[in-house]
Formats: structure tokens, sequence, C-alpha cells
């Protein structure tokens, strides 16, 4: 099984990003054929305001879901749709959601971000994610040719008790797509994508965008780095600092022998919600 990772450098323009995110994943396909294809948080806008991000966001079947699916159905691919803006009726909040779909373009999954990028960058940037999106509650997950993939989102990684959740529902992969911020990510990315790959034994696909944008005269700078961790907590493939791709391949054999190694679910004494 292969996995392909597109790294994008989303801005203000959605037919822009959409039209670079179909060309690059056209590619992926004709050169490394893909089972699966991962596109990063925010892949249809990024850079907008907080009214510029409400009144662009669209309910479920938008045009980024459409080209997703489109996608899909017409490369009979499954697509993990990265994370999109989608309209709540009668809010003044949206979610932030992955939608998966598999090689039909029938859409399988979708995932909510559960946990809320609310910080104070190093450099005094201050992000305030809860002020726009509403936090989702449910701990995704769906099959792949008999591999079972976990849903998560960016700030997630940080938190572990949902990575436990997703290990104790069987997962054999997790797919976390992000705009991860450089200062943030280059201290923080790899080591905490290594972390989670180990801790939960599973292949951890971690899809961010690369590359700044400028919101009301601010430059804010994503860092990239998509990558993919096996289950020993090995980074077996990495993007350059490039809007690009890259792909690896997933060995169910690999997965097996690291917990036939280290039993961890037979070991594990302590309960967590």
């Amino acid at each position: 099984m292969k996995i392909s990772l597109i790294q994008t450098n989303p801005q203000q323009d959605r037919d822009t990003n959409l039209k670079v995110a179909w060309d690059l994943m056209a590619e992926a396909m004709k050169t490394d054929k893909p089972d699966l294809i991962v596109l990063p948080e925010d892949f249809e806008v990024f850079g907008t305001t907080t009214t510029e991000k409400l009144a662009l966001a669209e309910p479920r079947g938008g045009a980024a879901y459409r080209m997703a699916q489109a996608f899909a159905r017409d490369n009979k691919v499954y697509v993990h749709a990265g994370s999109v803006s989608e309209k709540i009726e009668g809010e003044n909040r949206i979610y932030n959601t992955t939608f998966v779909f598999d090689r039909s373009g029938e859409e399988i999954a979708s995932y909510r971000k559960i946990h809320m990028f609310d910080i104070v960058a190093p450099d005094g940037t201050a992000y305030h994610e809860s002020a726009v999106v509403k936090p989702g509650e449910d701990v995704i997950t769906y099959e792949i040719d008999g591999l079972k993939v976990g849903c998560a989102i960016c700030y997630d990684i940080r938190f572990f008790e949902l990575f436990l959740q997703l290990q104790k529902a069987g997962c054999d992969i997790i797919v976390l797509p992000a705009a991860f911020t450089l200062q943030t990510g280059k201290d923080h990315w790899e080591v905490l994508s290594r972390a989670r790959a180990i801790e939960t034994q599973t292949y951890f696909v971690a899809c961010g965008q690369i590359g700044s944008v400028t919101v009301n005269g601010e430059k804010r700078s994503c860092y990239g780095h998509s990558l993919v961790c096996d289950p020993w907590g090995h980074t077996i493939a990495r993007a350059s600092d490039s809007v690009g791709f890259v792909t690896a391949r997933i060995d169910p054999e690999e997965i097996r022998r690291v917990r036939e190694l280290i039993p961890m679910t037979q070991h594990r004494r302590l309960a967590c919600a």
C-alpha cells in the first residue's frame, strides 16, 4: 500500500488552491500510483480574516468537497481531503473538517477537529482558533484495503489522549493534515510525529502546508516537512521545503512485527478515558 502526501501553500483564492491541489494529486498518481492521497489542513483557502473565513465556509458538498470527491472517483484512489471550513447553519462558527472518499468517490468518513489552536507563539503572535471554529467531539476511523485509519488534525497532535483512543480502536495508520506554524514546527513537528507513531505502534502520516501567507499585513509561515513515520518511530519519507508531494510505502508486516516485539496493548495497566 502506498500513500502520497500533497504539500501545498494555499492562499486566499479558492479556485487557484484547488487547481494546484488537483494538479499535484494528478502528478502523484502518474509517478507513484498511490492507494491513498492526503491533502493538508485548510488546503482550499488559507490566510483569511475571521470575517472572510466565515463568509467563505460552505456546507458539506462545497467546492473543495466536490473536487476531492471527483478526483477520487476519476482516478480510483482514496482521498483523505485534509480539512475544509464546514459551514454550520444558524451559528457564527464553523467546523474544521476532514472528508474522506473511497475509490468510487463515496464519502466514507468525516472528522471535525477536536482541539483548538488558542496559543501565543514565541514571537508574540496570537492564534485564537476557537473564535471561529467549533470543536468536534467524535473519534473517527475508517477502513482501507484491510487496514484501519484514524483521523486527527494539526493541533490534535499534542494530545495523547486522542491517539490512545485511536490505538484502542485498532488503528494501523493515523493521518494528520496540518498547517503547523514555522516557529513550533521546527522544534516539535517531527518529535511529536515520531512519538505518536511509537506510542500507538502505527504508521503516522503528517501532511503539512509549506510557505507563507499574509493576513492583515502580518506574515504567517507554515513549517511543511510532510512526513511518514513507521511503527518503530523511524521517519521513512519526508517532503522538502517546497510545494510538491512525497510518497511512502505502508507494510502491514512491519506493524505486526513491532507489536509482537513490544506488546503494549497487553501490558497497559492504567485506564485513560
